[in-house]
């Protein structure tokens, strides 16, 4: 009715989900992002996890650890999980998908690169590490979601630049693939990889730093902006 609209500006929108039980990840699923860093192509998905503690709302602050001086962003297409399954089939996997969303994969690369045996987990998940939103788009809603553009800038600067037509595994062949192994039940978050164009694999490399604004942005899902502090 327009009747009870609240501006945006007065309200702090949170991310869509809070507390799921799972948050998955997938690393090196872009072409490009494997091109950057001289990376053969995974011959199966390569899967890691955050804690839900990660989760920051679309525009809430980046807190920068005072262990890394790595930080770097990574946008995301993020699936959310609306059906329970396990061994689930391919060709019916995107029946299990209630929807979509935006996320920032932030990583210290120093210790997901150098650190704590090189394991993946504690580099990925400090608090606020998985800014997620604006909003879960449900899957009828996203004409193509392996046709999307995806886009990260810091600062203005348009760092990532891509499209989800270049992921190595799509959605259905992931969610396949992780339920082989775990229940996937509804509320679940699979990120599902970054394209190139993150920081560490610049020459000179960048990193973030407080003060900086980093915005990710997908075709059809929306626009998050967060600050570093």
């Amino acid at each position: 009715s327009g009747q009870h609209r609240v501006p945006r500006a007065a309200t702090r929108l949170l991310a869509p989900l809070e507390d799921p039980q799972k948050v998955i990840c997938v690393g090196l699923n872009y072409h490009d992002h494997c091109r950057e860093q001289n990376a053969k192509v995974p011959r199966e998905p390569l899967i890691f996890s955050k804690f839900p503690s990660a989760i920051a709302g679309p525009f809430d602050d980046i807190v920068h650890p005072q262990d890394t001086s790595e930080l770097d962003w990574e946008v995301e297409l993020a699936a959310v999980i609306g059906k329970r399954g396990r061994h689930i089939e391919e060709a019916a996997a995107l029946e299990h998908v209630l929807g979509f969303t935006v996320a920032n994969d932030v990583s210290a690369r120093d210790w997901q690169m150098r650190r704590n045996g090189r394991q993946w987990l504690l580099g990925k998940t400090f608090d606020t590490f998985c800014p997620l939103g604006p909003a879960i788009v449900t899957r009828e809603a996203v004409p193509d979601v392996h046709n999307l553009w995806i886009r990260c800038s810091v600062n203005g600067q348009r760092m990532q630049d891509s499209n989800t037509q270049h992921l190595i595994f799509g959605v259905p062949a992931l969610v396949a693939w992780v339920s082989r192994f775990v229940t996937l039940v509804p509320g679940d978050i699979l990120l599902t990889g970054t394209p190139a164009g993150v920081g560490v694999f610049r020459k000179p490399p960048v990193f973030l730093k407080p003060g900086d604004e980093v915005q990710c942005e997908i075709e059809e899902l929306g626009t998050i902006c967060n600050r570093v502090v």
